[in-house]
């Protein structure tokens, strides 16, 4: 369990940093919110600034399931890290029914291996 935790804290980490990239400008907008930027608008860098906050957030919970940290009591982190897994779940379709091709293409695979991660993380005893 412990394994997966880290596992997806490391996937995490890098959509961190992918996040970051897009946040301060990087013309790499077609694989992440539709595609439909190369750079994003201010709005969406913001998102993209919040949405590392809500990863490092998700590796919390993911690593305090698999008791590798010890931050949030235990029945919180069993419910969040279920929560976790189905909002990954619906990542998945999300992303697949993008209109940018490299969105689907790339994130759609990376949100699957989260929401499989989750899943082990949040099912474990």
């Amino acid at each position: 369990m412990s394994v997966a935790a880290i596992a997806a804290t490391i996937v995490l980490a890098a959509l961190a940093v992918f996040q970051l990239a897009l946040a301060l400008g990087a013309p790499i907008g077609r694989f992440a919110w539709g595609g439909g930027h190369e750079r994003l608008p201010t709005r969406l860098r913001v998102g993209s600034a919040v949405s590392i906050v809500l990863y490092a957030i998700f590796a919390a919970i993911l690593l305090d399931r698999a008791g590798v940290i010890d931050v949030i009591p235990d029945g919180a982190s069993r419910v969040a890290a279920w929560v976790l897994t189905g909002y990954f779940v619906l990542g998945i379709a999300m992303n697949a029914i993008s209109r940018s091709r490299s969105e689907r293409f790339v994130m759609t695979p990376i949100v699957a291996i989260l929401a499989a991660l989750s899943a082990i993380v949040a099912s474990s005893a």
